[in-house]
């Protein structure tokens, strides 16, 4: 089923949903329950996550399993994130969340308007689709992966367009963390609006 085809007010399709510690950005070190919606058409070549780009592999999970499986572990932190979860109307899942007092993030390449009233937007632009205008504005926080040393020049293109509260962090690409954290720490030295985002939860063995 494409997912334009797919009811989002009963339903998702979900390739995996666990309860965790956020490993990136501003939250990371905060226990937080992930809910990995299926689906993705932004085609990062270095994404870890590739076996949630076809939607119709994964089950759809009705959202009240959704809730339900979050209050089984009292998780009061929810990260939505992919695929790419703005393809998505999330306005039944964010609001049913929200009404047990869940505080809800996304993560998203911004390449969607988003539908849904989240508490933060986490936006991690791409080289492989434009981001909306709204992604700009929206972003609670700018999480740029550093795959090569020109993508630095990138990031500050999409730092001199979001809005004045966004936080901004530079984050090394995995497979190359060896070879970029040394440029990453010290461009953060040198241009100290910037902060260092690493994949923790990579280094604690955990999902």
């Amino acid at each position: 089923m494409h997912f334009s085809q797919i009811d989002t007010s009963v339903e998702l399709p979900i390739m995996e949903q666990f309860y965790t510690i956020q490993g990136e950005g501003h939250h990371s070190g905060r226990a937080a329950y992930f809910i990995r919606i299926a689906g993705c058409d932004v085609g990062c070549v270095w994404c870890d996550v590739k076996e949630s780009w076809d939607s119709q592999v994964h089950p759809l999970v009705k959202i009240s399993g959704l809730i339900s499986a979050v209050n089984k572990f009292q998780a009061k932190f929810v990260v939505i994130t992919g695929g790419e979860p703005a393809m998505y109307d999330l306005t039944t899942l964010v609001n049913e969340l929200k009404k047990h007092e869940i505080e809800v993030a996304i993560e998203t390449s911004g390449c969607y308007e988003l539908v849904g009233n989240v508490d933060w937007y986490c936006f991690s632009p791409k080289k492989f689709k434009a981001p909306t205008e709204e992604a700009y504005t929206k972003a609670s926080e700018l999480k740029v992966v550093i795959f090569h040393p020109s993508d630095f020049a990138w990031a500050e293109t999409h730092a001199e367009k979001v809005n004045e509260n966004c936080v901004l962090f530079l984050q090394p690409e995995w497979s190359k963390q060896d070879k970029l954290l040394p440029l990453i720490i010290d461009y953060v030295k040198s241009n100290q609006k910037w902060r260092i985002s690493l994949q923790t939860h990579k280094f604690m063995q955990i999902p």
